[in-house]
């Protein structure tokens, strides 16, 4: 027998109340994000639309608009016989995509520094706050989406759209690698990374190009570094099996 999916559990339906198509929609978006940016959907798990809709107690139509939205994030991916599956995370195209953030990191934010007004700098402060909020009470789905803000923030500062749009793209697909970055540290940040925004933040604001580049990449690296750490641990180290009989069936 099939292992069930997490769509397949008993989970708690969520009345309709009269409430209109779109507010439907944007409810069956915003859960079934969270629960693939939190992995509790897994990379290439089905999304079935009739049983979504059940869940939701919603016809087909705001959740096949939901899938749409998320499909246009890149977290879901449509098949040719219209099956829509959670979007796989390809792990051997993880140096590929570090590199590019690596790349594109380093020039918004050494554009920052030098184009950067008193508005941007303001916009990123208050994502830096809501990174650290979000960073105190571990909660790693708006750590996520503050430093996504925060980068965001930086780009759009940079004065270069093209590149702000970029990078945001690759942002928006970090966002799962960054949720087990996050996972590798138990959902908070050691000391000696802590400090990394407010570092590049310091860095923009005297406008020290060569700086803010320096730390933007520094900052890609350990991200890259915590992400690997994550998938490289082992975790039956300190498992016991000692009690186990010889000739014992397994």
């Amino acid at each position: 027998m099939a292992k069930p999916t997490s769509l397949e559990t008993p989970l708690p339906v969520l009345q309709g109340n009269g409430r209109s198509r779109g507010d439907g929609a944007r409810r069956v978006y915003e859960t079934l994000r969270s629960e693939i940016l939190s992995l509790a959907l897994e990379p290439g798990e089905l999304l079935d639309e009739a049983r979504i809709g059940q869940r939701f107690d919603l016809s087909r139509s705001p959740v096949r608009e939901a899938l749409i939205r998320l499909g246009s994030e890149g977290l879901v991916t449509t098949l040719p016989n219209k099956s829509t599956l959670v979007a796989p995370l390809k792990v051997e195209a993880v140096p590929q995509y570090l590199d590019a953030l690596d790349l594109l990191q380093r020039a918004v934010t050494r554009l920052a520094a030098r184009a950067r007004s008193d508005a941007d700098l303001e916009v990123i402060r208050a994502a830096q706050v809501e990174f650290e909020g979000a960073l105190a009470t571990r909660n790693a789905l708006e750590m996520i989406e503050a430093n996504r803000k925060f980068h965001a923030a930086i780009g759009t500062a940079s004065g270069n759209s093209y590149l702000a749009e970029a990078y945001a793209r690759l942002l928006d697909e970090g966002r799962r690698i960054l949720r087990l970055y996050f996972r590798a540290f138990n959902d908070t940040l050691p000391e000696e990374f802590a400090d990394e925004h407010p570092r590049i933040i310091a860095a923009i604001e005297a406008r020290d190009k060569d700086l803010a580049e320096s730390l933007a990449h520094e900052h890609a690296v350990n991200m890259g570094q915590g992400f690997l750490a994550y998938l490289s641990a082992r975790h039956t180290d300190r498992v016991s099996v000692s009690g186990i009989q010889r000739g014992s069936a397994a």
